[in-house]
């Protein structure tokens, strides 16, 4: 008899742990998505705070000299200082070639006259190497502004360029 109740209370003691298991599982699962929420919430704040509406700038690179131009690289300046730079992939060139378009820059700029200065590096026609570099003035007024650099090459010379379209 006193076997029947040891062993039920050991079942019982058992019983009673996966229960408690499942619970802590289940509080465990849920201060994950609480984590998650949070973390995205903190991520909205910090672009909040570091680029403001009013004084956002976006810059996006696209690609229209898909079959003479093979691009390696990007240098982004604004007004004279780096704001970024890429080395691109096969797989990244090729997003690019089927009409993609990249966020080169996403930064806070002050209303008033700045400069984009760009330098690209690629392989081009014939087998030429080409680093170019390309300057525009642009307005910041306020609110937010996105620009949008267009690589090109067209015939007959092939002769790679870049040409600066405002985003409206």
């Amino acid at each position: 008899m006193r076997l029947i109740v040891l062993l039920m209370v050991v079942l019982l003691s058992l019983s009673a742990g996966v229960a408690m298991a499942e619970s802590i599982d289940r509080e465990i699962s849920d201060l994950k998505a609480d984590v998650a929420s949070l973390n995205h919430e903190l991520f909205e704040l910090e672009e909040e705070i570091l680029h403001p509406a009013n004084t956002q700038v976006a810059v996006y690179l696209s690609f229209s000299a898909r079959d003479y131009f093979v691009l390696d690289s990007v240098e982004l300046s604004i007004d004279g200082h780096p704001a970024a730079s890429h080395l691109y992939t096969e797989r990244e060139r090729m997003a690019l070639e089927k009409g993609g378009v990249q966020r080169l820059y996403l930064g806070s700029l002050s209303v008033g006259e700045h400069t984009l200065s760009a330098v690209f590096n690629g392989q081009g026609a014939n087998d030429h190497y080409h680093r170019k570099d390309a300057s525009f003035t642009i307005e910041k007024a306020s609110g937010k502004a996105q620009y949008e650099l267009v690589l090109d090459a067209q015939a007959p010379a092939y002769e790679p360029k870049l040409q600066l379209k405002e985003w409206e």
